[in-house]
């Protein structure tokens, strides 16, 4: 189950994320990886080819989560590493939402897909059949994980949430390395039965500037945040 928190401001929108998979799940960290998609720097999943988080160069950020009870690929369903690639052609976060939004839902198993540029940031359900929901989110912290945003009857969002509220964003890298039991609430999953907490990143998209992206090439305790850069 991976996490996205995004504060909306006026000055501009910051994101942190944890990436939760299989260890041995094979994956690349942020880069130009695909030529078929210019102007996008993603982490690349080596099983299916997509990815789980990118950035493109109009300052436009995506991210896909699985919804409860889905992780995993399904017969006859099209990978969802393909969404925030489809997301990131578009220019701003209203258009790329709107892009995913007018799929097919049923070509997929359930997702959260998350867009956001320095104005704004919005949350498209997909829930394996019909039309995909956009929501706009508003301004402030949001956390999402696998099922509604800032939803504490999720364990992780109610332990969590708090925390990235009261935060300064300078103080977000440390919250993403945050461990500790319990299993069930825990932000940065120590390896369990195979899976656990395997990269993060932290993202600053601001109007007029050039996305600032730092990635953590492991589990956040443990691993630095290296400068990935991105250049218009």
């Amino acid at each position: 189950m991976c996490s996205i928190i995004l504060r909306l401001t006026q000055a501009g929108t910051f994101i942190a994320a944890n990436r939760d998979e299989l260890i041995r799940r094979p994956w690349s960290p942020p880069a130009a990886h695909w030529p078929d998609y210019p102007g996008i720097i993603a982490g690349r999943d080596e099983t299916a080819g997509g990815t789980w988080m990118g950035v493109n160069v109009h300052g436009v950020m995506a991210a896909v989560l699985n919804r409860h009870g889905t992780l995993g690929p399904a017969p006859g369903k099209r990978s969802r590493g393909e969404l925030p690639l489809l997301a990131l052609e578009s220019q701003d976060a209203a258009a790329a939402a709107a892009k995913i939004a007018a799929l097919d839902a049923s070509a997929y198993r359930s997702f959260n897909l998350v867009t956001a540029d320095a104005q704004s940031a919005y949350l498209v359900r997909g829930r394996g059949a019909g039309t995909p929901e956009l929501t706009k989110l508003p301004q402030g912290v949001t956390m999402i994980t696998a099922g509604e945003p800032n939803d504490t009857a999720e364990p992780r969002i109610a332990r969590h949430l708090p925390k990235f509220r009261a935060a300064a964003w300078e103080d977000w890298p440390s919250l993403l390395a945050d461990n500790a039991p319990p299993f069930a609430s825990a932000l940065n999953i120590p390896p369990q039965n195979g899976f656990g907490t395997v990269c993060a990143a932290l993202l600053e998209l601001h109007a007029g500037a050039p996305p600032s992206l730092r990635f953590a090439a492991g589990p956040p305790d443990q691993t630095a945040f290296e400068t990935i850069r991105i250049n218009r």
